[in-house]
């Protein structure tokens, strides 16, 4: 199943291990030393992280390291600038209307 950032973004857990790896790339029993969940729980994170494309696991001997890949959060980015625009947009016609108030006054 694919998945989307959106998905993968919406855990706090998903987003810690984003926080967590962005500092540097970790094996499985790295990430999950960090949390209180299960390591299979943790596992499970991960693979959601893999799966829409924000975590790359890469073989080194017999360690499986975490890699985070912040690009594909470009597509949330896109997402919230379009409302972020609009909200900029609103707050400047907003200014208009008070400033014309105070001149009225």
């Amino acid at each position: 199943m694919r998945r989307d950032v959106f998905q993968a973004i919406a855990d706090p857990n998903r987003r810690a291990i984003l926080s967590l790896l962005a500092s540097k790339r970790m094996t499985l029993n790295g990430v999950a030393e960090n949390f209180r969940i299960s390591r299979p729980a943790v596992s499970k994170h991960i693979k959601i992280l893999t799966e829409c494309g924000l975590v790359v696991m890469t073989r080194r001997g017999r360690e499986r390291y975490c890699d985070v890949r912040f690009d594909r959060l470009s597509e949330v980015t896109d997402w919230i600038e379009q409302y972020r625009q609009i909200w900029e947009q609103r707050f400047n016609r907003l200014d208009d209307v008070l400033e014309q108030m105070k001149k009225e006054k």
